[in-house]
């Protein structure tokens, strides 16, 4: 019995690899970037100006809830790039990041809803400053 070589057909393979992000999603990355860095240098910022001049409890309940504002910002920056690809509106189930930190505060007595709910606002301080710092130095980019 003889063994007659076989031929073989070079077979391409199609890689998917997500597309080059194109320019308005670069720059919205940076936006991304840069409201999370300003969001991280407000929370150390306030939290040491909350830990002088109340006490340390309230600072780290303070930075509980920024801690959950920035995870909170994640959240709505993933799904606000994921809009238009893979997703026609957005959820509102990040939301229960916040609804469940607040639960667990109005249970714990070592833990303060209104500190809390001051830090999770901190993202939203980040925005007011850069929307303002564009708006008063657009050169400063």
């Amino acid at each position: 019995m003889e063994v007659q070589p076989v031929k073989v057909q070079p077979v391409e393979v199609a890689i998917a690899l997500s597309p080059e992000p194109d320019a308005s999603m670069e720059e919205y990355f940076l936006l991304q970037e840069r409201l999370l860095s300003i969001t991280l240098i407000l929370t150390g910022i306030i939290f040491f100006s909350v830990w002088i001049f109340y006490s340390l409890n309230i600072a780290l309940n303070y930075l509980l809830g920024a801690c959950t504002g920035v995870v909170y910002l994640r959240m709505l920056a993933r799904n606000v790039a994921q809009l238009g690809r893979q997703r026609k509106q957005l959820g509102s189930s990040r939301l229960a990041v916040l609804i469940g930190v607040i639960i667990v505060a109005s249970q714990l007595h070592e833990l303060q809803i209104i500190p809390i709910f001051l830090g999770f606002l901190t993202y939203k301080a980040a925005i007011i400053f850069y929307m303002l710092q564009t708006t008063i130095l657009p050169d400063s980019q």
